[in-house]
C-alpha cells in the first residue's frame, strides 16, 4: 500500500489548526483587489477576514480567479518525487474551474510519473462541504484506507452532504451575476432571504424565500432538522463576517439535536466565494438525507 497526500483548494475553508491535525494540503485561489492579485490564503495572510469584509460593506469590488493548471503541477510534482500518491478533492466544477485544471495537470504529469496515482475527484461541493469531504478522506487514511478505497467513498458519499444557509442582501448576488438587478433591488428592499442549498450538480440555488434575518435563521434550522442524518462528522458553518448570527444558529440546533460545541466547526467563507456572496451570508453544512434536486431539470 503507497502512501498518499489530500489535496484541495481554498474554497475547502480548512482551518490552519484542521489542516495540520489531518495533514491535508492546498492549492489556493486568487483575487484581485485595486489591481493587485492576492493569493486567498485560507489563514488571511494578506488581509484578515474583517477587513475583507468591511471593505466590500463599502463597497470595494474585488474579482476572483480559480487555480490555472499549472499551480497544481507545482503543487503536486514534489510529491510525486517523493514517492506519493495523490487525491485531490476539489471544489464542485459547477462553481469553479479548479476541477478542470486538476484534470489537465494529471494529464500532463501521469507521462512523467507512471508509477503514482492521481486520483481526482470534483466533489460536487464547496465550503464546509468540501471541507468535511477532505476530513473525512484524512480520517479514512489514517485507518489505513487505500487511496481507492479513500476515493470511492468520497465519490459515493458526496452525494449526501446537505448545505443550508442563506444571505444578507441580495447586492452581491446581483454584482456576481447570479439575480437580475431588479430582483435584488426589490429583495433587499422588502427583507427577502433567499434559503439556498446546493442542488446534484453542486450548483447554489435558492429553494424557498422567507422575509427577515430571523426568520432565514429559524427557517434554516428547521431544514437542517429535517434533512440531518446522525453521523460523526458534525456540523460545519460557515459565515460571511456574521459570527453573531451563526452562534444563535448553533445554539438552536444544540438544543433542537442534543447536540454540543465539540460537534461544530466553524469558520470564515473563503475570499473567492465572500466576493459573490457578500457579508452576512451563512451556510451549514453535514451529512445528511440524499440530495436529489436537480435545479438543471426543474428549470423552466
Amino acid at each position: 500500500m503507497n502512501k498518499f497526500v489530500i489535496i484541495t483548494d481554498t474554497c475547502s475553508d480548512l482551518q490552519k489548526e484542521t489542516r495540520e491535525k489531518y495533514d491535508i494540503q492546498y492549492v489556493p485561489t486568487h483575487f484581485v483587489y485595486e489591481g493587485k492579485d492576492y493569493e486567498s490564503n485560507l489563514d488571511w495572510k494578506y488581509m484578515s477576514a474583517k477587513e475583507f469584509y468591511d471593505l466590500l460593506r463599502e463597497g470595494k469590488r474585488f474579482t476572483t480567479s480559480a487555480v490555472n493548471t499549472q499551480a497544481f503541477i507545482d503543487a503536486f510534482e514534489p510529491y510525486l518525487k517523493e514517492g506519493y500518491d495523490i487525491l485531490s478533492i476539489s471544489t464542485t466544477s459547477a462553481l469553479s474551474t479548479c476541477a478542470n485544471s486538476v484534470v489537465a495537470a494529471k494529464r500532463e504529469l501521469d507521462g512523467q510519473y507512471p508509477d503514482r496515482k492521481i486520483i481526482c475527484i470534483n466533489s460536487k461541493n464547496a465550503c464546509g462541504g468540501l471541507a468535511i469531504l477532505c476530513v473525512k478522506a484524512a480520517k479514512l487514511r489514517a485507518e489505513g484506507k487505500t487511496i481507492e478505497e479513500t476515493a470511492a467513498w468520497v465519490e459515493e458519499n458526496a452525494k449526501y452532504i446537505n448545505q443550508e444557509g442563506s444571505v444578507e442582501k441580495l447586492t452581491w448576488l446581483k454584482q456576481a451575476g447570479r439575480i437580475k438587478a431588479a430582483s435584488a433591488f426589490f429583495g433587499d428592499l422588502l427583507a427577502v432571504k433567499p434559503l439556498i442549498i446546493s442542488d446534484v450538480h453542486g450548483y447554489n440555488v435558492s429553494i424557498e424565500k422567507v422575509k427577515g434575518r430571523k426568520r432565514s435563521i429559524a427557517r434554516t434550522v428547521e431544514r437542517v432538522v429535517e434533512n440531518y442524518v446522525p453521523n460523526d462528522m458534525g456540523f460545519y458553518i460557515r459565515h460571511a463576517d456574521c459570527l453573531d448570527d451563526v452562534l444563535v444558529l448553533k445554539e438552536e440546533l444544540k438544543s433542537r439535536l442534543n447536540l454540543t460545541d465539540d460537534d461544530f466547526n466553524i469558520n470564515y467563507i473563503n475570499t473567492s466565494v465572500g466576493a459573490c456572496v457578500g457579508p452576512g451570508m451563512f451556510g451549514v453544512y453535514f451529512l445528511g438525507k440524499e440530495v436529489t434536486y436537480d435545479s438543471l431539470a426543474t428549470k423552466e
